[in-house]
């Protein structure tokens, strides 16, 4: 059982909308945690965090101003640390594709340099987040945190003694988060015209709070190297509309650079590695250093079968419009009505 009393923990990009409700969580579920460090670049996103999450409220919260590419920086952070959780990250897909190196330094150089400060010092398990849009990546976006994720489990094999484990979690669009469609759509809707990428597209979807357990079932169970992918619903970008304005114009603008109609977040590449652990799935290294099998018999675990693909376009559960609106109202916006 995952206890992070008396644990030092540090979550990178930490003022995000994930970092957020993890902060909020662990401060829930342990208020004993010796200390949270929240290690991001955005001086005005820490101070107002600070105004929810204060540091004489809560006391084991740190604040740390520092940027995933300064290396010497996170050694610094990292500093008596137990555990990381890294979700900072370059995430707009539009930015991404017309800034490509300022993309390639944060996702992929500094991905490198939090695995480099993990092993330079006593870090005992790292989870990396990664996205739908890293598996058959068509953007860049999607590469670097295709990238980021070979660099996760590969540092598994370059760890020597040290008792670190790195681990990937991978989920798809989650609701409510800084820049997703809900939050777009509910600041169109007074205009009487929602913009509609394509009228076939769909996402996945997933909560804030259902992100956060994921990652703390990577940080209990993962044995080193795994990419953990939730069993999530999607939803047709139409019925978000209707949900949210069903009055409105739908105007259909056509797909930004790099977006793709349908989210994968397992290809059929993928599926000779892919494993069933009931509300996961679980694609082990080609080479992992521990036995399978020992695996497979520690978690139930069930190979899923060859070419099997998990795709928001051919999924088997689906989020229709009035079960949309019960989830923004409990999920983004307490408010919300049509």
């Amino acid at each position: 059982m995952l206890d992070l009393s008396n644990k030092n923990i540090l979550i990178t990009g930490g003022t995000g909308s994930l970092g957020k409700q993890l902060t909020k969580t662990i401060l829930k579920k342990w208020p004993n945690v010796k200390r949270l460090v929240i290690f991001s670049r955005d001086e005005q996103k820490q101070f107002q965090m600070n105004q929810e999450f204060s540091d004489s409220q809560f006391p084991a919260i740190r604040y740390f101003i520092g940027d995933v590419r300064d290396y010497a920086r996170l050694v610094r952070a990292f500093e008596g640390i137990d555990y990381v959780i890294h979700t900072a990250a370059m995430k707009h897909v539009h930015i991404a594709e017309y800034n490509p190196m300022e993309c390639v330094k944060t996702n992929v150089l500094g991905a490198e340099n939090v695995i480099n400060a993990a092993l330079a010092t006593n870090i005992q398990n790292i989870v990396a987040l990664s996205t739908d849009k890293a598996a058959a990546p068509i953007n860049l976006y999607g590469a670097t945190k295709l990238c980021s994720d070979k660099l996760f489990v590969a540092a598994n094999n370059i760890k020597g003694t040290r008792n670190i484990k790195f681990s990937v979690v991978r989920y798809g669009n989650v609701m409510g988060s800084n820049g997703s469609v809900i939050p777009f759509f509910l600041s169109k809707r007074k205009d009487g015209v929602l913009p509609i990428t394509d009228p076939t597209m769909t996402r996945f979807n997933i909560s804030l709070q259902e992100g956060v357990d994921m990652v703390l079932h990577a940080l209990e169970t993962a044995w080193g190297g795994e990419i953990f992918v939730p069993k999530i619903p999607s939803y047709k970008i139409l019925d978000v509309a209707k949900a949210i304005g069903p009055n409105c114009e739908h105007k259909v603008v056509g797909i930004r650079p790099g977006e793709k109609v349908h989210e994968e977040m397992i290809t059929s590449s993928d599926s000779f590695s892919t494993y069933d652990l009931g509300k996961y799935f679980s694609i082990i290294p080609q080479v992992p250093n521990w036995d399978t099998e020992a695996y497979k018999k520690h978690f139930n675990a069930k190979a899923v079968p060859i070419g099997f693909q998990f795709n928001s376009g051919q999924n088997t559960e689906w989020v229709g419009v009035e079960e949309l609106r019960k989830l923004i109202k409990e999920h983004v916006d307490p408010d919300f009505s049509v």
